[in-house]
């Protein structure tokens, strides 16, 4: 990435350093906010904690002091701020036109309608289709993962047809199954764990996205694709037995 006009560094506190790749949230920024995450996490630099992507920005934890000890490029009376800025504009010179579009297809089995999902018929009648209409168009689409937050796991994805957009719930629930697949205006979603929530459910996944046993301890990553791949109700209790 040799253009580095519109990236900006500044600290966040005294053991962190934000990145800003962009101001708009669009599938270009994301790639580089997604490469350069695992550009630093795959060359990490002394006293790296760990990064945090954003939709288009790039925040990276350090401790200070081993970063002060250890960092050996640049004067020695640079701040620990000072060090990892140059490296990261290094980082930014180096990454390859591989690494800002690589990406993995993840496939996400969910069973919808019924009691797995109790809005389906409410957003197809919204959306003037029926129930039908609206898992085809879901399970049509490829999904974009730009980040993960809300709760452990939670993908934010892009990429969901118009056509079966839904206004939030006007009286949220105050507990969501885990797996809960939802629609919330143009997003939909996945809920890893049980937490209240507005948004239209259609579907639920027997897959665990939340793994707190394991290394990365989610199953979604920023810069995945998603594919909803419909199940039937005797498919997905063989899955859940199987995460279980």
């Amino acid at each position: 990435m040799n253009n580095r006009s519109d990236v900006k560094t500044a600290p966040l506190g005294d053991a962190a350093l934000l990145i800003q790749l962009g101001t708009e949230i669009n599938e270009r920024t994301h790639q580089l906010v997604s490469a350069l995450t695992k550009h630093i996490e795959h060359h990490p630099f002394p006293g790296f904690i760990e990064c945090v992507p954003a939709f288009t920005s790039v925040t990276v934890f350090y401790h200070p002091f081993e970063v002060y000890q250890q960092m050996k490029d640049g004067p020695a009376s640079d701040s620990p701020y000072e060090k990892v800025k140059a490296f990261i504009q290094k980082c930014l010179e180096e990454m390859t036109a591989e690494e800002e579009t690589e990406s993995r297809t993840v496939e996400i089995p969910v069973c919808y309608g019924g009691s797995f999902g109790p809005d389906l018929e409410e957003v197809a009648r919204i959306n003037g289709l029926t129930p039908e209409d609206v898992i085809d168009i879901h399970t049509a689409g490829e999904y974009l993962v730009y980040m993960l937050g809300f709760a452990p796991g939670f993908p934010y994805l892009g990429g969901m047809s118009e056509k079966i957009a839904a206004p939030r719930r006007s009286s949220p629930r105050t507990a969501i199954p885990a797996g809960s697949v939802g629609i919330a205006g143009m997003q939909t979603g996945v809920y890893p764990l049980s937490t209240p929530g507005g948004w239209q459910l259609i579907g639920n996944t027997p897959l665990d996205l939340f793994r707190p046993l394991e290394q990365p301890p989610t199953l979604l990553r920023a810069g995945d694709i998603v594919k909803f791949v419909r199940v039937t109700e005797e498919e997905y209790d063989k899955l859940k037995e199987g995460e279980s």
